[in-house]
């Protein structure tokens, strides 16, 4: 679903402040993975969403979705392909319209669009019903404007957006980040509901590492603009903070997690 080729990215090249973002990297993801993204600040997790995603080009390598070779296609082409939320919960929705509208919006996403465009009352139950899967009351509130939603139902309504046309690839950043904990926690039971439940490949970047271990099929490591470590299967089950610890010790160019990694 997902084959990064000897990907690359360097910024500020040839100046004081050249950074080598992204170093070679290869990565596969089948159908169906969750994979999660782990690694200090600076490690180039969130450089590779962005490539994928098509806001950097990358200086070398290819980027290929589901067979089709984006790495020249630009960022409002690979919307037909993508699904994405953001660390920031108001990056997502457009806060003047209302729910259904931005579910309306979403909908439509990577299709041809004009000036007038309308929705359906039948469109308009089917929203209503995915929003009451979400349990947070957002199905009679369809003609609210997002704007007044708390930071947790923006989001889960982002969530619900970015994956209203079943993507390839659904691409998390931090998507939880900017929420108290208990939210936080809310929008991922309803991230793994939806990924799972609806067989989508996820990659999701993470700053915490409990949640980089419960959730997934995957998990990888980045240090320095490289994939260091890469577990799945019955042994990313067995993963312990200690244990990512240690890997982090062992892998001696990796950065050392910060407070905020170790205690989510």
């Amino acid at each position: 679903m997902l084959e990064l080729r000897n990907v690359s990215k360097t910024f500020n090249a040839g100046t004081v402040n050249e950074k080598l973002a992204l170093d070679h990297i290869d990565l596969t993801l089948n159908d169906g993975d969750f994979v999660t993204v782990i690694g200090g600040n600076g490690a180039g997790k969130s450089t590779m969403l962005n490539a994928i995603a098509g806001v950097w080009k990358p200086d070398t390598g290819s980027i290929v979705i589901d067979g089709v070779d984006v790495t020249n296609m630009p960022e409002y082409k690979r919307a037909a392909f993508l699904g994405r939320v953001f660390q920031d919960p108001m990056l997502g929705t457009a806060a003047d319209m209302e729910i259904g509208e931005n579910l309306a919006l979403a909908a439509r996403r990577g299709r041809k669009r004009t000036l007038h465009w309308n929705h359906s009352q039948a469109e308009y139950d089917v929203y209503r019903e995915q929003l009451t899967d979400l349990g947070l009351g957002l199905e009679d509130r369809m003609s609210s404007k997002v704007g007044l939603l708390s930071g947790g139902q923006r989001q889960a309504v982002t969530l619900l957006m970015a994956t209203l046309r079943h993507p390839q690839l659904l691409l998390l950043d931090e998507h939880t980040a900017a929420l108290d904990p208990a939210t936080a926690e809310k929008v991922m039971n309803l991230t793994d509901s939806i990924v799972t439940g609806t067989h989508l490949t996820a990659l999701m970047v993470t700053h915490n590492m409990q949640n980089a271990i419960t959730y997934g099929n995957r998990l990888i490591m980045m240090s320095a603009g490289k994939i260091i470590l890469d577990i799945a299967g019955e042994e990313k089950k067995r993963l312990t903070i200690e244990d990512l610890l240690r890997k982090f010790r062992e892998l001696g160019g990796a950065q050392m997690p910060t407070d905020r990694m170790i205690l989510g």
